[in-house]
């Protein structure tokens, strides 16, 4: 009987090497690399509509937000891990020679069918390890549902807050912003759900 082979595992200067030149992201888990699939129409309009939001209300100001384009890395002592969020705000950032974030305050993801389970689950728990982090928003494409784990203000851990009514708005003191729902879900049209997000 033959030994399972795994690939060997990548450097995180290999990685982030690699992440510059390469025209697939890929989320970085220990040495491991996970290629991401893009985003739909839906998904990537949310998104945008998020992003949009939040840097029109904070231009000018000290946090500033960042896309899907820059990754933020995540250091524990067993394993180190790089993810694209599909939207974070950063208070105290990285030089912009880098290519990625280690402080992020919020940090948004639009869930998806294909990557509900892992975002849900362990991304969902390594973002919540940041110290830095006050808010993460997690943004249903398929109804207008989001939920935020914002930190207790004694630092003890989250609490879970669910908004799901159309004229609802997130507020974010930690930034001094907020999130209508009514801009998060600007021109997204639920009639035509077909689940493909």
């Amino acid at each position: 009987m033959s030994a399972l082979k795994y690939p060997p595992l990548v450097s995180i200067d290999d990685y982030l090497a690699g992440e510059i030149a390469s025209s697939i992201k890929h989320e970085y888990l220990g040495g491991v690399l996970h290629a991401m699939a893009g985003g739909s129409n839906r998904h990537n309009a949310i998104a945008l509509n998020c992003l949009l939001s939040l840097g029109a209300q904070l231009r000018g100001k000290s946090c500033r937000p960042f896309n899907s384009d820059t990754k933020v890395r995540i250091r524990h002592a067993e394993q180190t891990r790089f993810y694209y969020p599909d939207f974070m705000v950063v208070c105290e950032q990285n030089p912009d020679s880098d290519f990625f974030q280690d402080h992020p305050t919020v940090i948004g993801e639009v869930l998806s069918d294909s990557t509900r389970r892992t975002d849900l689950g362990e991304k969902l728990e390594a973002y919540l390890d940041i110290p830095s982090l006050n808010a993460l928003i997690l943004v249903e494409p398929d109804t207008a549902a989001v939920t935020v784990h914002r930190r207790l203000s004694d630092g003890s851990g989250f609490r879970m807050e669910r908004f799901e009514i159309s004229n609802d708005t997130i507020s974010l003191p930690e930034i001094d912003a907020e999130l209508p729902l009514s801009e998060v879900y600007e021109a997204i049209d639920f009639s035509d759900n077909d689940k493909v997000t």
